[in-house]
This record gives C-alpha cells, sequence and structure tokens, in this order.
C-alpha cells in the first residue's frame, strides 16, 4: 500500500532526492514546510501537496489530518542538523516512522534520549545512511570481513569547495552545523566505521574554519583522512580541470573507484526503510561520535604520520584569522 509523508526542509539541497525517492517508492508526499519558498522543485513531483512556511500552521496541518483518521506514516527530514533532534521528536510525537538526513544529531548523547522516545512512541527513526548501499563500497566491505587479521592502510581526501556565503550560513556555525568533521565528514565516517570496524584511537592534526586531519585507528584499519571546503588545498590537476571537488580514498596504496553510482541511492534507502530495513539509532552512533571528539580534541600539528594535504597552507580568507 502506498504511504502519505510529510517533509521538513523543502527547500534544501538534499530535498529533492527525497521527493523523488518518495515518488519512485510509489508513495505521495501530503504536505511539507521550509521557511524558504524557493520549492518550485515540488512540482516536478507532488504538485498538489500542501506547502507551507510556518512550522506552526505545518504542525495543525498534520494534527488535523491525523485526527481527521488521515494520519502521516513517515516524516522525512532535511532541515539544518542542529534541527534535526526536534524534527525527529515531531515526527515521532504524531506517531510517524523518520527518515532523516545525517547526522541524525550532533552529539551522542542526543542518541540516547531520541532512544527512550522512540520505545515510548513504538516508531522507528530511520538514518539515511547512502554509502553503505553503494555497490563498490557493499563490495569492498565483503573483502575487508574475509580478511580476519590484516590492518589496511587507508587515505581519505575529501575537498568540495564553498564560497563566502559557506560562512554566513548554517553551515559556518560550529554550533549548528557540527563543523567541517560534521558537516562534510559524517557519512566518510560512518563507512569508514562500518567497513573497518570500531575506533582504537581518534586523533586530530588540524582542525580550523575550513578543513580538519587526522588519524584513525580502527579495528582493521589505519585511516588518514582529510576534510576542506577549500579550493586552495584541491590537487593541481584537479584545478587545470576547473573541477571544485575531489574525492579520493587508498587502500594499501590503490584507488577505489566510487565516484559514480551515487544517482540512486536515496530511493534504494527508501526501499530498504519502507522494507523495514531501514539504518536506525545504534547504526548512526558510531559516526556521531566520532564527529563530536573530532570537534572536542585538540588539535596535535603536524606531528606524526599525518596526512600529507595536512601541509596545505591557509589562504588569505579573513576567516583565517580566526
Amino acid at each position: 500500500m502506498s504511504k502519505d509523508f510529510a517533509l521538513i526542509g523543502a527547500a534544501g539541497y538534499i530535498a529533492p532526492r527525497h521527493m523523488k525517492a518518495i515518488k519512485e517508492t510509489g508513495n505521495y508526499l501530503i504536505a511539507s514546510v521550509d521557511k524558504n519558498d524557493s520549492v518550485g522543485i515540488i512540482d516536478s513531483y507532488f504538485p498538489q501537496s500542501s506547502f507551507f512556511t510556518e512550522f506552526e500552521r505545518f504542525d495543525r496541518h498534520i494534527d488535523k489530518l491525523r485526527r481527521e483518521g488521515r494520519p502521516i506514516s513517515y516524516v522525512s527530514i532535511c532541515t539544518p542538523n542542529y534541527l534535526h533532534d526536534a524534527h525527529i521528536r515531531f515526527g515521532l510525537r504524531n506517531a510517524a516512522d523518520v527518515i532523516c538526513e545525517k547526522p541524525l544529531v550532533l552529539n551522542p548523547w542526543n542518541i540516547d534520549a531520541l532512544e527512550t522516545i522512540e520505545k515510548e512512541s513504538g516508531k522507528k527513526i530511520n538514518n539515511i545512511l547512502q554509502l553503505r548501499l553503494h555497490p563498490s563500497l557493499v563490495a569492498l566491505k565483503k573483502k575487508v570481513d574475509k580478511e580476519k587479521s590484516k590492518t589496511f592502510d587507508v587515505d581519505l581526501t575529501y575537498i568540495t569547495s564553498r564560497g563566502s556565503w559557506y560562512y554566513t550560513s548554517w553551515k559556518g556555525e560550529q554550533s549548528k552545523s557540527g563543523g567541517i568533521a560534521t558537516n562534510i565528514g559524517i557519512h566518510f565516517f560512518d563507512m569508514l566505521h562500518w567497513i573497518f570496524g570500531s575506533v582504537k584511537k581518534n586523533s586530530v592534526h588540524v582542525r580550523t574554519h575550513d578543513r580538519a586531519s587526522g588519524v584513525l585507528e580502527l579495528n582493521k584499519a589505519n585511516v588518514r583522512w582529510f576534510l576542506s571546503i577549500n579550493s586552495e588545498t584541491l590537487p593541481k590537476d584537479v584545478k587545470k580541470k576547473g573541477q571544485a571537488t575531489y574525492r579520493s580514498i587508498t587502500i594499501e596504496g590503490k584507488e577505489i573507484e566510487f565516484s559514480g553510482g551515487f544517482t540512486d541511492l536515496h530511493t534504494r534507502s527508501y526501499e530498504s526503510i519502507l522494507e523495514g530495513n531501514g539504518f536506525g539509532l545504534e547504526e548512526a552512533r558510531s559516526s556521531i561520535e566520532i564527529a563530536h571528539d573530532i570537534r572536542h580534541a585538540e588539535p596535535m600539528g603536524l606531528v606524526g604520520d599525518y596526512h600529507p594535504y595536512a601541509k596545505s597552507p591557509l589562504s588569505n580568507h579573513p576567516f583565517d584569522k580566526y
């Protein structure tokens, strides 16, 4: 049977992927909300969907549907990171299962509180962890699982250029986004934990407003990682091609190709959730703990076996003074 969905954060970058997933799984977006009204993309999927710019009116509408015997089955959440916790609670209070973008929450103890509310509601909180569904990474996990005693040497590099607008938006405020490690790294940390096992040691070499770098010692891997939103840190050959993003994972010096295969991962995530196989609170916990610990660690500087990109010089951006 088709399910009725509500969407919080309809004007966000990731929201169209959720609309597409709802459509492609044969379900309906009944209502959505966002304080910004640039949501014409809804017409491509659910033109008859009710839309609100005030959360209070959206809340009243969802409550009215429930009282009329037409409750929402799922609430999908695409809002800024710091609002996820409150919006998850909203979904559970309205007797709906929840599908939330990563990071599920910013702090590990938030998961404990949600676990209590989830049990009280009888509903489930699902986190979008789409890299766990990527064919290349699924194959890599199977390969690693066969190695019972090997410790892999892994380098993770992810640079996605952002302009000055970033620092004006909520993403530039660590209290709202969780900083670089959470905002652009959370899905990679989840993937690394999922493939290579639990954390033995989490060291941070560099952490500024626009980059972070360190080493994760996992059960089956030593991972040197580097994350950046500064285009100055891009490799020279990438800059020459005019590209703004660079993503690389090497294992034992060999590149793992996973640049493609992303287009339908949200739909596949929704399919799994609708079948009762979504990733819940406990699956989300480790990556949130990793990012939280990075955020609160004292950077040790360029000592030990640091990622080579950690040496990248700061630019002349005014934020480099802070």
